[in-house]
């Protein structure tokens, strides 16, 4: 990394750890975060088949606080989260008025007046900006806590495991936590149980856990702890290469990918997240931002298709080559590709004509010059065997 490269980004709260453990450190959304340890493939295997350890510090948390904080994220985001239970996640975006999307999110409830927005690093400053903008008048306070939370994950098929046998970690009900769902614990720092937040979402196609802590008193010991107790069950920390893999077979969008400010929910697929039936206290259609441009895309026919495409051959396609019929006519671009190590094929995903988006149609990608050939098929590419 440059000088100029490292002034501009900062440290994550478990640097010094990253470090240690000899990771490959790149700017990443204004941070210095861990490309990867050793080898990709490694992280990405090690995941599949055991389990990863992945710092998400840089990920922006921002608190929604106070009586009106759920009314007011129904007003600000796409989705419906007054009448969500308490200690429910639920998958959202921010949308501007032209129903473009200015991220994804993931939002918990976490008591009657308290909701956690979780927002992408590089999103962090626009998303806490149209928060803020849209409170208006109402009963809320939007707080950053960015900066002092730590984040960790467990993703992995023995993630389960792990926690259960990472001394200091008490919790109860663990293994019957929900997926989308986020309870309280406390990991004991020098004697005294510090509180943690464990969330069950994810973002690898696996099943695993979130740990959200304090980032001075609790994110290295935890971190610590959790490498530990975790080596006799296969972990081992992962970096953004394989972090990026996984979510790719596991079909998840990435914003400044699949997701922008020139695409809709609509056109990524992901339609479901929008309740348009949100209504008020009268009965009336709720008006949120975006709605009136999403109601009518809604109700339209589709400009462009996000769809899965695996390769022929086995040159992959990368994020912005072109999408071909066979014979060479253009009908799209992909927004992600790699090879898949799981699968043993290339994959991408891509924005394509809604005539070319029918699952096995054969369509090309140009690599580099050539085209290469390569077929629709459902997402996501990978789903984790059942338990």
């Amino acid at each position: 990394m440059s000088e100029d490269a490292a002034a501009a980004t900062r440290p994550s709260p478990l640097h010094d750890e990253h470090v240690a453990l000899g990771a490959t450190l790149v700017p990443f959304a204004g941070w210095s975060m861990p490309l990867r340890y050793g080898s990709d493939l490694a992280e990405h295997t090690a995941v599949r088949s055991a389990a990863g350890l992945f710092d998400l510090s840089h990920m922006a948390e921002i608190w929604v606080l106070g009586p009106d904080a759920g009314a007011f994220l129904d007003r600000a985001l796409v989705g419906s989260f007054a009448g969500m239970a308490v200690g429910r996640a639920r998958y959202t975006m921010i949308c501007v008025e032209s129903g473009a999307v200015l991220d994804d999110l993931i939002v918990y409830r976490l008591g009657d007046e308290q909701y956690l927005v979780v927002a992408n690093a590089a999103n962090h400053d626009p998303v806490l900006a149209a928060l803020t903008e849209r409170v208006g008048d109402l009963g809320v306070s939007v707080e950053d806590r960015t900066d002092t939370t730590a984040l960790v994950a467990v993703q992995g098929p023995r993630a389960l495991e792990i926690l259960q046998a990472t001394p200091g970690l008490v919790v109860d009900g663990l293994p019957d936590l929900r997926y989308y769902a986020a309870l309280e614990a406390t990991f004991e720092v020098d004697g005294e149980p510090l509180p943690v937040l464990i969330a069950r979402t994810g973002y690898t196609g696996e099943d695993g856990f979130e740990l959200f802590v304090d980032a001075a008193a609790t994110g290295v010991p935890l971190w610590r702890a959790l490498l530990a107790a975790g080596e006799a069950f296969g972990l081992v920390p992962a970096g953004l290469a394989a972090r990026d893999s996984l979510r790719l077979e596991a079909g998840m969008p990435l914003y400044g990918h699949e997701l922008d400010l020139t695409v809709t929910p609509y056109a990524a697929g992901l339609g479901r997240v929008v309740k348009l039936d949100k209504t008020d206290a009268d009965g009336a259609p709720l008006e949120f931002v975006g709605r009136t441009a999403l109601y009518a895309r809604a109700h339209s026919a589709p400009a462009r298709v996000l769809v899965g495409l695996v390769g022929d051959s086995r040159r992959a396609a990368r994020q912005g080559y072109d999408v071909t019929t066979r014979s060479g006519t253009h009908v799209g671009h992909v927004t992600s590709g790699a090879p898949s190590p799981t699968l043993g094929v290339p994959i991408a995903m891509a924005y394509v004509t809604p005539e070319a988006s029918a699952e096995g149609t054969e369509l090309a990608v140009d690599v580099r010059g050539r085209l290469e050939p390569v077929h629709v098929v459902p997402l996501p590419f990978y789903r984790r065997p059942s338990a």
